[in-house]
Order: structure tokens, then C-alpha cells, then sequence
């Protein structure tokens, strides 16, 4: 699943903002498939650069990110879920 759309805090620029494929299908390309998906749909709407956010302490999502051709920009950021805890997350971009 993935959900995207034009940035809020980054006019101009595009940011996926959900990001999730099942455990089960780690590992099969499912991601990737849909990552690649993902960023057609983001050039047919006209963006070329998209960001995205990704906790801190996730080494497997991050890889992912880098490996779909994403590079970290050294920004971070606080960010609160809901339940009073708050976690550390990275940005990430690239070209659409």
C-alpha cells in the first residue's frame, strides 16, 4: 500500500506518505513493484522530485529507500503517532 501526493511541507515537490508491503512479502519484489508504481504515477502527475519520511530505527526500510535510488538529505524530525511517544525519522528523496 502506498499513498502520495503533493508535499505540504515542501511545495512543488511530491511526498509519499505511506509506505507498506506485508512481512510475508519481504523480499519477493513486491515492494520494489510497487515503489516503481508508485513514482509513475507521481511523473504522470507531473513531479519530479519526491521526499518521504522514515523512522529512524528502521535499518530494513532505510535500505530499502537507498536501494530504490532515495538519498538520505540529513534532515530529521520528531514526530508523534498518536500514542505519546515520539520517534526519531530520516527524510529521503529522489528524482520521480
Amino acid at each position: 500500500m502506498s499513498a502520495f501526493g503533493p508535499s505540504s511541507a515542501r511545495p512543488g515537490l511530491a511526498e509519499i506518505l505511506t509506505f507498506y508491503s506485508h512481512p510475508d512479502s519481504w523480499g519477493s519484489g513486491v515492494a520494489a513493484a510497487l515503489m516503481t508504481e508508485t513514482l509513475r504515477h507521481l511523473r504522470n502527475d507531473k513531479f519530479a522530485q519526491v521526499h518521504l519520511w522514515t523512522l529512524r530505527d528502521t535499518p530494513r526500510s532505510r535500505h530499502f529507500y537507498a536501494k530504490c535510488g532515495f538519498t538520505e538529505r540529513g534532515t530529521a524530525r520528531t514526530h508523534d503517532f498518536g500514542d505519546g511517544t515520539p520517534l526519531d525519522q530520516v527524510e529521503y528523496e529522489r528524482v520521480c
